[in-house]
């Protein structure tokens, strides 16, 4: 259920009214699953009492942290703050255009100090175990100058005269959340050498992020953080076709992850970039789980589901055909060459001779070396191509030209015999 808030000038306190409408912020009562709702020595967070007195100087600055949420929030930020936990807070983040986290929604869990504003507000990101930034790391720490968590000049740091929680969210959208988080990592400007690998290594880091920021989508629909039920399937019925249709340009490499744009003028990309086999799995899985999930919330899709899938069905059509064509092509490369081996064989066996690896006869065994010689060697060629009317030709010409050799004309007939050729053919 959520509420909205009326703050009473004279004294600081305000006043809590339920509505229906979903606002970009509301105070809320359910708590339970915040991660700082339990102090611990670790966090340095305070108890629920320390915040109790309206007069405190961390009442103060809370209300007034809350005053200037609810007037100046941009529509791409959503904050919950907490009825009874003031020192509580939770931020939605929608991630900006242009970027490898469009369209994905990351969620903040913030607590007050009990010195605040002096210290900065802790800051938890829920990331599923997912490491979506150089930023943010898999068990929720928010490395940032901003909240002291991070080295930086001191006018980057927390000024508790100047900065505001409002700024502190703004930063994380448009510093953190950026087209090329890649470069958000200091060391990176250090140890690489070379703007083109720096921009490929980028390119390939946006992919990383934006598979990320799907499987972050997947476990926001299956489990909404509490009180952002609405927003959560809200902004995914809304945006659910046009996220597909990403998946489905970038897959395809008609645009680089985080340029595209669904405007109305134009839904697809018309690029033709290369795009890794472990990108086009990682979507490919991811996809129909989106799919459903989107359906799930209401979004209205139209055939985007089956077009990814046919997109890459022809692609395997065609390297499947491909490879049969290869294999066929190898057995009967390999046929011949049984046929052309056996046939040898016969011939070896006829003629009483063993070839060598260059087609000569042994002259040891064979004392007619001079003819055995144009024999063997028209026969290899003929034998080859396996052309029987040639060969048939051959035996003629070689038995008229040496008509005294009775033994080797009745050996080279025997060999030559057409169904004696069949026969290795067939077999």
């Amino acid at each position: 259920m959520a509420f909205s808030v009326h703050f009473e000038s004279q004294n600081g306190n305000f006043q809590v009214e339920e509505t229906d409408i979903l606002n970009q912020f509301d105070v809320v009562s359910d708590d339970s699953d915040h991660f700082f709702l339990n102090p611990h020595p670790k966090t340095k967070s305070a108890p629920p009492e320390h915040f109790a007195n309206a007069s405190s100087t961390v009442h103060r600055a809370i209300m007034q942290e809350w005053r200037i949420l609810q007037k100046n929030l941009p529509e791409s930020i959503f904050v919950r703050v907490y009825e009874k936990r003031i020192d509580l807070l939770r931020a939605a983040i929608i991630g900006a255009a242009g970027t490898p986290y469009h369209d994905g929604l990351f969620f903040f869990d913030l607590a007050f100090p009990p010195d605040y504003p002096v210290g900065p507000p802790l800051v938890h990101y829920r990331s599923f175990g997912l490491s979506i930034n150089p930023n943010l790391y898999p068990d929720g720490k928010v490395c940032l100058s901003l909240i002291n968590t991070w080295i930086g000049e001191k006018f980057q740091k927390w000024n508790p005269k100047a900065t505001t929680v409002l700024q502190l969210l703004v930063s994380i959208q448009a510093l953190v959340l950026n087209e090329k988080p890649f470069y958000n990592e200091p060391i990176i400007n250090g140890i690489l050498p070379g703007k083109t690998i720096k921009e490929q290594l980028s390119v390939a880091y946006n992919r990383d992020v934006f598979v990320m920021s799907c499987k972050t989508m997947l476990f926001l629909m299956r489990k909404p953080p509490t009180n952002f039920e609405g927003l959560v399937f809200g902004h995914f019925r809304e945006r659910g076709s046009s996220i597909l249709l990403a998946c489905m340009n970038y897959v395809n490499g008609r645009v680089q992850v985080g340029c595209f744009k669904n405007d109305g003028s134009g839904t697809s990309g018309t690029g033709n970039f290369k795009v890794p086999k472990k990108f086009k799995g990682s979507l490919k899985r991811l996809y129909p789980e989106l799919a459903a999930e989107f359906s799930k919330a209401g979004a209205s899709l139209g055939n985007s589901i089956e077009e990814l899938n046919v997109e890459e069905e022809e692609q395997e059509k065609k390297k499947l055909a491909w490879f049969k064509i290869k294999q066929v092509t190898e057995v009967k490369v390999r046929k011949a060459r049984g046929v052309t081996r056996r046939l040898f064989g016969k011939l070896n066996k006829a003629f009483g001779m063993k070839l060598g690896r260059n087609g000569r006869s042994n002259q040891n065994k064979v004392g007619r070396a001079s003819l055995g010689l144009e024999v063997i060697s028209t026969m290899e060629y003929q034998c080859q191509k396996l052309n029987h009317s040639l060969i048939q030709q051959m035996q003629t010409q070689l038995i008229s030209e040496n008509p005294n050799q009775i033994q080797w004309q009745m050996q080279y007939s025997k060999c030559f015999n057409h169904p004696l050729v069949q026969e290795c053919e067939s077999s």
